[in-house]
Parts: C-alpha cells; sequence; structure tokens
C-alpha cells in the first residue's frame, strides 16, 4: 500500500484533522489517530505542522509517535498481522509463532514484505489469554494459533 501523497495535500489535510479535533481535551493523540487513518501512518512532514497548531515543539510530537507503538513511520502492508506478546502468550508459545512468522514472511517485526502484502507488528494483549497465543489479522482476532494456522491464515491473505 505504497499511497504518496504530495507536501501540499499532506499539509491540507493535516490541517483539516487538527481544526476537526483541536477542541478536545488533549488533543494530540486523537490527531495522530486521524492522521494516520488518513495517510497510513504518520508523516515526518506533518509533525511541524501539528506542533504548531497545537503550540508543542515538534520535539514533543515526536517523542509521542515514536513511544506508542500504534503509530507507523511508513505506509503499513495491504495486511496487518499482530502478534501477542504479553505474558500470557509467551507462556503457550507466542515468542516460538512470532519466529514462525517472521521466518515464514521473511521479515522482522515492524516491517512490511518486499512486496507490500503484509505488514507484521508486535501487540502487548488481545484480550484473548485463555485462548493463547493469540493473533490479529486485519483486525479480526484468532486463538490458540499454532505455526500451521498461521501459516493458513497467511497463504489465504498473500494469495
Amino acid at each position: 500500500m505504497n499511497m504518496r501523497f504530495s507536501g501540499d495535500d499532506l499539509s491540507s489535510r493535516t490541517l483539516s484533522i487538527i481544526d476537526d479535533l483541536k477542541h478536545l481535551e488533549g488533543p494530540l493523540l486523537p490527531i495522530l489517530h486521524a492522521v494516520q487513518d488518513a495517510f497510513g501512518y504518520v508523516p515526518d512532514e506533518v509533525k511541524p505542522i501539528i506542533a504548531q497548531a497545537l503550540n508543542l515543539s515538534r520535539a514533543e510530537v515526536h517523542g509521542v509517535v515514536s513511544f506508542y507503538h500504534d503509530y507507523r513511520h511508513q505506509p503499513a502492508g495491504r495486511h496487518v498481522l499482530k502478534l501477542c506478546l504479553a505474558e500470557a502468550c509467551q507462556s503457550m508459545g507466542g515468542n516460538e509463532l512470532a519466529d514462525s512468522a517472521k521466518r515464514l514472511l521473511g521479515i522482522d517485526m515492524h516491517a512490511t514484505t518486499a512486496d507490500g502484502s503484509v505488514t507484521l507488528e508486535p501487540v502487548y494483549c488481545l484480550g484473548l489469554c485463555a485462548c493463547a497465543p493469540a493473533a490479529m489479522l486485519d483486525g479480526e482476532v484468532h486463538g490458540r494459533v499454532d505455526a500451521n494456522r498461521l501459516a493458513g491464515l497467511l497463504a489465504e491473505v498473500r494469495r
């Protein structure tokens, strides 16, 4: 999903998002989420725009984007696979499942396959602790995922 936006389009859409949300108490996080929804990630070019509009430093905006794992620094693939790496899932083979996913996709966490089909991301609880290890593929949660089931899920979305 390599969407490209011109600088003017980034600026105008970002300013529109800011205008819609700046009235909220603590508007930075909602603005960043809306920017990511609009562009698929938080482009570096919009950070100074947001900072100026909210009377923050660029470092403050960058710090928030880099602190929270939900914000992307580049567009995601057509499909997003999130693997739970919280304690319950780890105890039931979550780390091994993550290793399998990395091998199957040929990428590491926070990366996208060369063909742009899948982005692999860690998450630290999907609320399926009793059905660990858990995964989320394109917003759909799956419990008791093993390497074979994961391979099947990935084969479906990569067709």
